[in-house]
């Protein structure tokens, strides 16, 4: 199977844009890089939290430790003439463990097509090789990223990083609090089957469609001979026709793409987090997202599947 993309000439643009420092320091944000006068007793923040977030995404973008990021930054003021500082490192790992949120950007409107999945981050160690030569000294760990993305624009609309020990079924909630928009249908693989997730995503609006397989040893409810559950509904497509089927009926295959964006960020961000805090870990993982959904603003391919076969 192979695509063609066929805005070629616009994508490719948007991949030198990327490159570009004023994608990410931009004239909103030089023009609020000082915080705003403190009301409330205690200490004036020198720098504002749109200020931090930039030097965080500078770091992320291009992959840099927090004391490069500070003479990165400070080199991009030098070089534009703006008569504003830099936040040292110190700051930007202590001020990353408070921002009060990050943006992920500007959001899709009309209905939205939901996917939702979670992969797994490891966290900043010495590496696995210095554990296969001297031996594990401490317990691997990693976090859990959770993701839910707009299946027309690929767009991610909502975001969450929890320890390895939470469920996946326990995140849906949370990323359905996050969107705004109308929400037209959501999507999931059958890690989030059961009667829990299908009672949170109508908590958002009984009109939403769900897609989740079944589980293979899923039978049907009591109430299904009179009131069959949408869950009910699938059980009873399966039975019938196949799951080949009922993926062509539901439209199930367009899940993959929420896999396609988790390796975009493994790929582009890394598959590990850098900061030793959770609170920071957490902050990480929404400024990877931000970035990811800047990128795919400046340029995204429209890649449609070719007609040539091959031999």
């Amino acid at each position: 199977m192979k695509f063609k993309v066929r805005n070629w000439a616009s994508y490719e643009a948007g991949l030198r844009r990327r490159g570009s420092l004023t994608l990410w320091v931009t004239d909103e944000a030089i023009a609020k890089w000082q915080a705003p006068p403190r009301l409330s007793p205690g200490g004036q923040a020198h720098y504002s939290d749109m200020a931090i977030e930039t030097a965080l995404m500078l770091r992320l973008t291009f992959h840099r430790p927090l004391r490069q990021t500070e003479g990165f930054v400070e080199s991009i003021f030098a070089l534009l003439g703006v008569a504003v500082s830099a936040p040292d490192h110190s700051t930007l790992s202590r001020r990353a463990t408070t921002l009060p949120s990050v943006s992920l950007g500007r959001m899709p409107e009309g209905p939205l097509h939901v996917l939702i999945d979670s992969a797994g981050l490891k966290v900043y160690s010495a590496g696995e090789w210095l554990q296969e030569k001297h031996g594990p000294r401490a317990r691997r760990s990693w976090r859990k990223p959770h993701l839910a993305v707009d299946a027309a624009s690929g767009m991610i609309v909502a975001q969450t990083l929890t320890e390895k020990e939470m469920g996946d079924p326990s995140q849906v909630g949370p990323l359905l609090d996050q969107i705004q928009g109308n929400i037209e249908q959501v999507t999931a693989d059958g890690a989030y089957d059961g009667a829990p997730t299908y009672q949170t995503v109508a908590q958002h609006g009984a009109h939403i469609r769900i897609v989740i397989p079944p589980h293979v040893t899923a039978v049907l409810s009591d109430e299904a001979g009179h009131a069959p559950s949408p869950r009910d509904g699938h059980i009873a497509l399966i039975e019938a026709k196949g799951r080949l089927e009922w993926q062509k009926a539901t439209g199930y295959g367009r899940r993959s793409l929420v896999e396609t964006t988790m390796g975009r960020y493994k790929r582009i961000i890394g598959p590990q987090l850098r900061a030793r805090s959770f609170a920071g870990q957490q902050t990480e993982a929404a400024v990877g997202v931000a970035v990811l959904n800047r990128m795919l603003g400046a340029g995204r391919p429209d890649s449609v599947r070719s007609s040539k076969k091959t031999a």
